[in-house]
């Protein structure tokens, strides 16, 4: 069902080498730019009219109005069963203790006497969520993306989710009632490409925005990759991805469990299991068995995921060569579970989150560990983060100098433009002193 990469034996090689010999799910963003650049450009030219469009070729239902009346978002959240209420607002509370410690203060840094340089941290004015819609509904989704934008203090924020024909062309009402509970009640009923597109260049019924955050498929990921200069972005997100470093100290079943658990997502999600124990390997290998014949979702997304070229079992010598191989791979979520797994966990350098131990699934992460599930794939984490807070910050300096603290340093602003011959540069620097430099002191 899992396919096996032996790595033991012969020296791991380095970065790109070894990273080519990972499992990795086929995701050709740039083929699918061109796909949606007619979509994008039918929005920017058509607004509204695009969009229902739209939404009837690709979600089968004709819209009367893309903007979600504010009534709908009411009645959703009443009709709303009350244990899927309760466990939302405990995802709600729980991410807004988290990303609320995020938040940045202004520093200011007194450079001399006379000349600081102060940081403000000034947030996005309007951002605009996407939620999906497709195999899964992802109310989750809604919370992780509005609360560290709320935290951040973003003024405006508006959502997009597909709409779905079963309910009448508005978005699932999950989707609807996490919106209710975190107060974002400007919601569109827009889908894919067309939802990037509509915040990248506003239509008549909503307003552009400055930044697009969220997952997708990869209609969703080329639309961002597109309006790239125009508007701010999270990622381009992929595939969901697992990987899970683990010794002979592995329960198997915890193991399979959890490599389902993301395998369940979509037949293009990788589950990657890292470990030196063949013994565990084979246990988790007969578990997934049993696992997978009881679970859902089985011929149309786990069993792809996890026979897919993206999963496997990849056998190292030990746990050091296991970082090695978990760092060139640089899981969305990365899984610790060995005998000391704090101890493994700190010598992690690439990852979009760590959970440690038998204790910490990534299921939890998901929805209620307080944590963001919005996350780095692809192996892009090793260069970005996680959706946070402070995605939604711009860092701005303040600069603040005397009279007397620009003549200290005069001569060397001067002579630094002359090295780069910008004269003009420098002559802005004399004209207030009379076109002379004044001597370093």
């Amino acid at each position: 069902m899992i396919s096996r990469i032996d790595l033991r034996g012969d020296a791991l090689p380095e970065g790109p080498a070894l990273r080519d010999l990972l499992p990795r799910a086929d995701f050709d963003v740039q083929a699918a730019l061109e796909k949606v650049r007619p979509i994008c450009e039918a929005v920017h030219h058509r607004g509204d009219a695009a969009l229902i469009d739209f939404a009837e070729k690709f979600d089968g239902v004709r819209l009367e109005s893309v903007r979600v009346p504010a009534q709908a978002l009411t009645d959703a959240l009443a009709a709303l069963d009350p244990a899927v209420r309760a466990a939302l607002e405990e995802s709600i509370r729980r991410a807004r203790l988290v990303h609320r410690e995020q938040r940045r203060d202004t520093h200011t840094t007194q450079v001399v006497p006379g000349g600081s340089v102060t940081e403000k941290w000034v947030p996005v004015e309007r951002v605009g969520l996407y939620a999906p819609g497709g195999r899964s509904v992802y109310p989750s989704s809604v919370i992780m993306n509005a609360v560290p934008a709320q935290e951040a203090g973003v003024e405006s924020i508006a959502l997009a989710s597909p709409p779905q024909a079963e309910f009448g062309g508005l978005p699932h009402p999950t989707i609807l009632a996490a919106c209710a509970l975190l107060g974002v009640d400007e919601v569109y009923a827009a889908g894919g490409a067309t939802a990037v597109a509509m915040f990248a260049y506003g239509t008549e019924s909503c307003p552009p925005a400055n930044m697009v955050t969220g997952p997708g498929n990869i209609w969703v990921a080329a639309a961002k990759r597109f309006f790239t200069g125009r508007i701010g972005i999270d990622a381009e997100a992929g595939p969901t991805e697992i990987a899970i470093l683990a010794d002979d100290t592995a329960d198997p079943v915890h193991v399979a469990s959890d490599l389902i658990s993301q395998a369940e997502h979509d037949p293009l999600a990788a589950a990657v299991l890292v470990t030196d124990s063949v013994e565990l390997a084979d246990a988790v290998e007969k578990e997934l068995e049993p696992q997978v014949a009881a679970t859902k979702h089985v011929e149309d997304r786990v069993v792809p995921a996890l026979k897919g070229r993206q999963s496997a079992i990849v056998l190292v010598d030990g746990i050091d060569e296991g970082l090695r191989v978990v760092d060139a791979y640089g899981a969305e979520h990365l899984e610790i579970q060995t005998a000391r797994p704090q101890e493994v966990a700190d010598r992690v350098k690439n990852a979009g989150a760590i959970f440690i131990g038998p204790w910490a699934p990534v299921s939890l992460g998901d929805y209620a560990a307080g944590s963001n599930h919005v996350l780095p794939t692809g192996g892009c984490a090793c260069h970005s983060s996680g959706l946070s807070v402070q995605s939604f910050l711009r860092g701005i300096h303040i600069v603040d100098y005397t009279k007397d603290a620009l003549a200290e340093v005069a001569h060397h602003v001067v002579t630094l433009a002359e090295a780069e011959d910008l004269p003009a540069h420098g002559a802005a620097i004399k004209a207030r002193f009379g076109w002379k430099v004044p001597e370093s002191k």
